[in-house]
């Protein structure tokens, strides 16, 4: 980005104080390449180092921030050559503090693995409870920390998002026709993405396919919830049992738990969160869909998070093409209970690869 020089429009005359005078001017900044197809928001949070998303987001609604001169939506997308003017930008200055959000940005990003890098894209192994980007009371999420962590890197986007309370696998491009490519792949459905989930009763079926229509709502909290609404958006996931182990109903646990492999079909959000719910198998620890007195049961034995890893991933390389397998370890929580072995019943295995509508 490269600052187009401004005049500064500050007060004069009578009643003009020398701090009115000193008053910092809109800047100008032209699209490079790295931008072409971004959005404006995003574009902004990239450049605009420090600056929090609620900012930048009320800056673009109220029309302080202008592309080519004319309002636009915070999702506007932006082209080589575009100019974009941003009122004047006050980073606060942060003494050094202890305790949560204290230099959030900057802390390092130890509890994430690198799986795979080069010069193309990075391959995370992202903890649960780690939001993949700020906002929403989120002081800097993974992004945020990776650019922070990582000065060198001119470009560093994130290819999908995956839930904060979600472990596993993430997909973060360094480069915008990377990005590109990821997101036509993701958007094609092309990405193999398989997830382990440990849910509560005995799934009966070798394999499954889940179809349910999906309609995200407005929570009365102002978070997002999603639902299963008939004429909704169209959504498939494939379920395959893995092993069954036994519970304990006499410390409130129900009698058996499940671990699946869920292979994402679409792609929409919250999506084997809200399938497994539906179909009567909450997912262990799921704030949103699970069973919250399930959950409260098993907070108290040290459970604190949801059951729900990001486990595998198979897609094209985003420059050459040749394709890709990265994998993350199913972490040993999971191993909530000693497993018993699945025994699907004959009739179950009869109906392998059915669907449920």
């Amino acid at each position: 980005m490269k600052p187009l020089g401004a005049k500064v429009q500050g007060r004069s005359g009578v009643g003009a104080t020398r701090a009115d005078e000193r008053r910092p001017a809109a800047i100008h900044l032209r699209v490079d390449v790295d931008g072409d197809g971004q959005r404006l928001d995003n574009h902004l949070v990239r450049v605009l180092k420090g600056v929090p998303r609620a900012w930048i987001w009320r800056s673009i609604r109220t029309g302080q921030v202008r592309l080519n001169g004319h309002r636009v939506a915070v999702h506007a997308r932006l082209a080589p050559g575009d100019d974009i003017r941003v009122p004047p930008v006050r980073r606060p200055v942060r003494e050094p503090a202890e305790g949560p959000g204290a230099g959030a940005a900057s802390r390092p990003l130890a509890d994430c693995t690198v799986i795979h890098e080069d010069p193309a894209w990075l391959v995370l192994d992202k903890p649960a409870g780690l939001a993949v980007h700020g906002g929403s009371g989120v002081a800097a999420g993974l992004i945020e920390r990776l650019r922070a962590t990582r000065p060198q890197d001119r470009f560093l986007e994130l290819a999908h998002r995956l839930d904060r309370e979600t472990s596993g696998l993430i997909v973060v491009a360094r480069s915008r026709p990377a990005l590109l490519s990821l997101h036509r792949q993701f958007a094609a459905g092309g990405p193999a993405k398989h997830y382990r989930a440990l849910v509560a009763g005995r799934w009966g079926r070798a394999r499954a396919r889940l179809e349910f229509p999906l309609e995200r709502v407005a929570a009365p909290d102002g978070d997002r919830r999603v639902r299963v609404v008939a004429g909704a958006a169209p959504a498939a996931t494939e379920v395959t049992l893995l092993e069954v182990r036994p519970g304990d109903p006499g410390r409130g646990q129900p009698a058996w738990f499940s671990l699946l492999d869920c292979r994402l079909l679409t792609g929409r959000t919250h999506q084997i969160r809200v399938h497994l719910s539906h179909a009567g198998f909450p997912i262990i620890g799921d704030p949103k869909y699970g069973d919250f007195t399930l959950n409260k049961v098993l907070h108290k034995h040290g459970f604190n998070r949801m059951f729900l890893h990001a486990f595998s991933v198979t897609l094209s390389h985003p420059i050459d093409g040749h394709r890709c397998y990265f994998e993350s370890p199913v972490p040993d929580v999971f191993d909530l209970l000693e497993p018993a072995p699945a025994r699907p019943s004959d009739a179950s295995a009869e109906r392998d690869d059915t669907s449920c509508r």
